[in-house]
């Protein structure tokens, strides 16, 4: 039995890029709701969605408050039905500089569903039941307990939230961390408590839920980007490293197309941080990566605004991710890592060629 009837590759993908310093379309076959960009070289990561709209951007490495790109240095100035527009802003798109993106399709903007629990309705959104994510800008009440409507009609593994108005962190709950826990995307900082971000309360099939702090909860405005798990296309979980390079093996039911990961319980130091891997690059020094073979040797760190680094090395296997590197960002020994993975070929499809080994 397929797992997946569709492309996952219509629904998520990673690409490689040169800017040309002007104007530019992006063609990845993504209707696109979430861009995320990020240069080989030291710049912020920037992240654009089509529910705060063009030109509207956060970076995942810092704190800041939601800002405009604006003429002549604009960002993603379209979200298209397969591809998207960058204007001449260095941060996307400079002369002969190269740049990894990472797109995600959600596309249905009404008919959110709600319940008796509700008690914030997002202004505006997107959301995708068939790939489980959406994308949900809100203002927030400042009330413990206030549910927000995700309309994913399955319980979200995984809920990030940005304060747009105001400087504020980047929460996350995140199931197999546990309702009680929160952690941050804009830093390596290992998970912590504190009832203000979530209050200590898991999402639901319908809504998720805040605490009474501003970076969570304000009323000067939050997007909240939303991943449920669908087998075939992304999987979200736990596991232990081994600081081996014959490393710990991930089974996910795909070839991965993306991996994100984080020591759950330590944190500090850069090599700690937020690592993020793609088969937009491979072997150290390549521009881009060739999908027929291993390993993958080069990613970036979501939380800094660092050039792509070596030192976490991992094969994408038919069926999972297999570390073969020491590095704290994806292996350390005995300890305990979230990761997030997204497909590029599930083992079983009805719809798209299956994973195979490489």
């Amino acid at each position: 039995m397929a797992y997946i009837s569709f492309k996952p590759s219509d629904y998520f993908n990673a690409k490689t890029y040169t800017g040309n310093g002007s104007t530019q379309t992006i063609t990845n076959n993504v209707d696109s709701d979430l861009v995320w960009l990020k240069t080989t070289g030291s710049d912020n990561h920037v992240l654009f969605d089509s529910v705060r709209g063009t030109n509207k951007k956060l970076h995942s490495d810092t704190n800041a408050a939601e800002g405009t790109s604006t003429a002549p240095n604009l960002g993603v100035t379209a979200f298209n039905s397969t591809s998207f527009d960058l204007g001449a802003w260095s941060a996307v798109n400079g002369s002969g500089t190269l740049y990894s993106s990472y797109a995600w399709k959600a596309g249905t903007t009404s008919g959110i569903a709600t319940n008796g629990s509700t008690t914030i309705t997002p202004s505006a959104y997107s959301f995708n039941q068939t790939s489980g994510f959406s994308v949900v800008k809100y203002t927030g009440n400042g009330t413990s307990g206030a549910k927000i409507a995700h309309g994913l009609n399955a319980t979200p593994d995984i809920v990030i939230v940005k304060r747009t108005g105001s400087t504020g962190s980047w929460d996350i709950i995140n199931k197999h961390v546990g309702a009680t826990y929160y952690m941050r995307l804009d830093n390596s900082n290992a998970k912590a408590t504190g009832t203000w971000a979530f209050n200590d309360t898991l999402p639901d099939s319908v809504n998720f839920t805040v605490g009474d702090n501003a970076e969570t909860n304000s009323s000067d405005g939050n997007v909240a980007y939303c991943f449920a798990p669908v087998k075939g296309f992304s999987q979200f979980g736990n596991y232990t490293g081994n600081g081996n390079a014959d490393g710990t093996f991930v089974y996910t039911g795909f070839e991965p197309e993306m991996i994100i990961c984080k020591n759950r319980d330590s944190g500090g130091p850069a090599a700690y941080g937020w690592t993020m891997i793609s088969n937009s690059f491979g072997m150290t020094g390549a521009t881009t990566a060739d999908p027929s073979f291993n390993e993958l040797t080069q990613s970036f760190f979501a939380d800094q605004n660092t050039a792509v680094a070596t030192g976490n090395a991992v094969d994408f296997l038919s069926n999972g991710f297999k570390w073969r590197s020491t590095g704290t960002g994806g292996n350390q020994s005995a300890a305990p890592f979230v990761y997030m993975a997204f497909a590029r070929k599930p083992i079983v499809g009805s719809n798209g060629t299956t994973g195979v080994a490489r």
